[in-house]
């Protein structure tokens, strides 16, 4: 199983990024997905996430309103399309694959290697 995170990079403030995580070797449209992120000396927080069919989503408070996470189950790829970033926003971004979409890191079975945001100020 390979969830592959990418499409981060150095963005302004105000700016947008789309974040991809393809995933291989899942039955990928049987799976919940979400995001995560880890600010340096922070711990890893919930992002997003989105349920098997796409129907429910959920969203941090912190990008809520900003953000807005999808899925095309015939790529295996989930994403996050983040607009006005801010630099609190900066932080490596990890998706994450389990069976059902909850907030919580240990719903969550296989994990992605992450991608940097850096949002300058």
């Amino acid at each position: 199983v390979q969830l592959q995170a990418f499409g981060g990079g150095l963005v302004q403030a105000g700016g947008s990024l789309r974040l991809s995580c393809a995933v291989s070797g899942r039955t990928f449209r049987s799976d919940a997905m979400s995001w995560f992120r880890q600010a340096p000396g922070k711990e890893r927080e919930f992002v997003a996430a989105i349920s098997w069919s796409g129907k429910t989503t959920y969203y941090a408070d912190s990008v809520k309103g900003r953000s807005t996470i999808s899925r095309d189950n015939a790529k295996n790829t989930m994403y996050l399309q983040m607009n006005s970033l801010k630099p609190e926003d900066t932080a490596v971004y990890y998706c994450a694959a389990g069976p059902v979409a909850r907030t919580t890191e240990t719903a969550y079975l296989y994990w992605g290697q992450g991608t940097q945001v850096t949002v300058s100020s």
